[in-house]
Formats: structure tokens, C-alpha cells, sequence
């Protein structure tokens, strides 16, 4: 195995780690309003398979995005870039960053930062680091399977968290998803 796996292998573990935390560490509390609608499962019940069958095809098919191996430095710079980002942003948000769709009692829309173009930077961080998983395999059909279930069960769960901050904030988080885009800045 040569250093560019041993740092992609690395970078899977540090990403699969630190959702392990998250889950474990940053669930809702029993007074805060639980809006989840199984959002939580279905996105791990989503990216584990996901991520296995992008791997295993990846090495059973050979339908290469690129034969330069620029397109591996490019998938681990998203997958490291996601992974870091999502935590800055996780711990931007404090105590509002749950891994379960809710609403705490003092629930505040969060506008700066990241949040001045996103509504949803965390989830665009974390499709970021499957995109580039899909890269680093350096095959077309493990790109899909890495990133377009996930961004379903993202897109998904976005629905519903949208719902519950229009039921809390009303007119308020309308306007913020008029000045905002979701994922990508200027785009979508």
C-alpha cells in the first residue's frame, strides 16, 4: 500500500470516527423538541452501503474518471476538506448542532459565517467528502454510488429540518432561505 492510500484509509477512519462522536455526543436533549422523522437512520442506513458498494466497485470495474493520478490528490483534498470544515462548523454552532433533527427552547437561526450563504453548510461539507470519495476511486460508477444516494438522504433530511425551522421561525427563516442557497453558494 503506498502513502496516498495509507492517507485516504486514514481520512476514512478520522471522517467514520468523528460521526461515531457526533452521534454518540451531540443528540438531542429530553426538552428539546425531537423533528427527526428517522432522518438520522435513514442517512446511515443510506452512507454505509453506499460506501462499501462505491469501494467494491471500484475495484471490480474499471471505468476510470481520469488516468492521471491527480484525480486521487483531488478526492482526498474534498474528502480531508469536508471532513475539517464540517467540524468547524459543527463547533460554530454550539449547543444548536444536533446529529437528530430538533429545536431547542431558545433555537436561534444562525446567519453568519458559513450560514451568510448556506442554510446547511454542515450537509454540503459532508457531500463534499463523498464527492471526493467518488474521485479517489477514480471510477464513474463508484462517483455515483458515493455521492447520489447520500445527497437523496441529504436532501431528504433537509426537507424536514426546513419544516421544523418554518414551524418555529416563521416569516423569519422564510426570508433567511430567500437570501440563502442551500448547498452550494450562488447556485443551489
Amino acid at each position: 500500500m503506498n502513502t496516498l492510500d495509507v492517507v485516504f484509509y486514514g481520512s476514512i477512519l478520522l471522517w467514520f470516527c468523528s460521526e461515531i462522536y457526533y452521534k454518540q455526543k451531540l443528540k438531542s436533549r429530553e426538552n428539546d423538541q425531537k423533528k427527526d422523522n428517522s432522518t438520522l437512520n435513514i442517512l446511515w442506513v443510506v452512507i454505509i452501503p453506499s460506501v462499501f458498494c462505491a469501494v467494491f466497485v471500484s475495484e471490480k470495474l474499471q471505468i476510470a474518471i481520469s488516468d492521471h493520478i491527480w484525480i486521487k490528490y483531488l478526492g482526498l483534498f474534498f474528502i480531508l476538506s469536508g471532513t475539517v470544515f464540517r467540524f468547524i462548523i459543527i463547533r460554530s454552532l454550539g449547543k444548536f448542532f444536533t446529529v437528530d433533527v430538533s429545536i431547542k427552547e431558545d433555537h436561534q437561526i444562525k446567519k453568519e459565517g458559513f450560514y451568510k450563504y448556506l442554510r446547511h453548510p454542515s450537509y454540503a461539507f459532508s457531500l463534499l467528502s463523498f464527492f471526493g470519495l467518488g474521485l479517489f476511486l477514480n471510477n464513474w460508477i463508484s462517483l455515483a454510488l458515493a455521492f447520489i444516494p447520500v445527497f437523496l438522504a441529504f436532501r431528504y433530511r433537509i426537507k424536514i429540518e426546513e419544516k421544523a425551522l418554518i414551524e418555529r421561525f416563521g416569516d423569519e427563516y422564510r426570508e433567511y432561505i430567500r437570501a440563502t442557497k442551500k448547498l452550494i453558494p450562488f447556485i443551489y
